[in-house]
């Protein structure tokens, strides 16, 4: 007789088989795989705590995350490279800087490449997927039967998007409505870790409810953007400063690169800055989830 999985297991068998299904051609340099299975860790690792504590969770938490900034530094530029190409075909935009841009990018990524081809072989999935399993499965024995909603896990995943509703809110208001790209980096970031938590409450009330979480990953998206532009902007700015600067003509086009960006950058922090009142009502949402502290210690 077949023996069904338990609401933990489903969640970490999702998040485990994504990133199994994109690290091979993540490993080979693939564009798209290294973006999916970035995200699978980030998923992956938002789900640890609700299956694994103590030192056995944090270790686990750790070679997750090694993979996770091993994938980071080639999406990001990767997604520099397909901007580049965005902006090359705009008759504003001069070629010899973007040309020059993307010399010297794809040069670091193949630096990078290596770096994290190298922690990916040292990483081995096969155990790391045997005691993520391990712990879920043990996780759904304290709860009620397999494939029903454990009252106990759900209010810690609540809890945990309630802290993380907090720091969204927290982070929007100190961006106010000022362009700050570091405080809006910090708002994407926010933004980001509410979304994944509120994926795992949804998957583990059996909700079908997406409408909160799509308008989050649209403002991660957006903010994603905004945080890639000024990547690129910074990048440009050092290689012009830099000992291997290029010519005056070549650094010239680089100038009126810089300029496109920062005009994109503020058209899309205008579209921002309609989205936080839907940002700052989700917020609320997922605090009003928390269970209350009668309910917690009597859990």
């Amino acid at each position: 007789m077949a023996v069904t999985a338990g609401r933990s297991e489903v969640l970490i068998r999702q998040r485990l088989a994504a990133l199994s299904r994109a690290l091979p051609s993540a490993r080979a340099g693939d564009v798209p795989a290294i973006h999916q299975a970035r995200v699978a860790t980030r998923r992956l690792r938002e789900a640890l705590p609700l299956i694994a504590r103590g030192s056995s969770g944090r270790k686990l938490a750790r070679t997750v995350r090694r993979l996770t900034r091993a994938l980071g530094p080639v999406r990001e530029l990767d997604v520099a490279l397909l901007t580049l190409d965005e902006f090359g075909e705009q008759p504003d935009v001069p070629r010899g800087g973007v040309l020059a841009l993307q010399q010297s990018i794809r040069q670091e990524r193949g630096r990078m490449h290596r770096d994290m081809v190298r922690t990916i072989d040292r990483t081995r999935l096969d155990k790391l997927t045997e005691k993520l399993l391990a712990h879920a499965q043990k996780r759904d024995k304290l709860g009620p039967r397999p494939r029903t909603t454990d009252p106990k896990q759900l209010d810690a995943a609540h809890a945990r998007a309630g802290r993380r509703a907090d720091r969204l809110r927290a982070s929007i208001e100190n961006a106010a409505a000022i362009y700050l790209p570091d405080r809006l980096h910090e708002v994407r970031i926010a933004v980001k870790k509410l979304r994944y938590s509120m994926e795992i409450a949804r998957e583990l009330s059996g909700s079908r409810a997406m409408a909160r979480i799509m308008t989050l990953k649209r403002a991660q998206d957006l903010l994603g953007r905004i945080h890639d532009l000024e990547v690129l902007i910074a990048r440009t700015r050092a290689i012009q400063g830099s000992s291997n600067a290029p010519t005056l003509r070549i650094s010239a086009d680089m100038d009126l690169l810089v300029r496109r960006l920062e005009t994109e950058c503020r058209r899309l922090h205008g579209r921002y800055i309609a989205t936080r009142a839907s940002l700052l009502s989700i917020c609320d949402y997922a605090s009003g989830l928390r269970p209350s502290r009668r309910r917690a210690s009597a859990a």
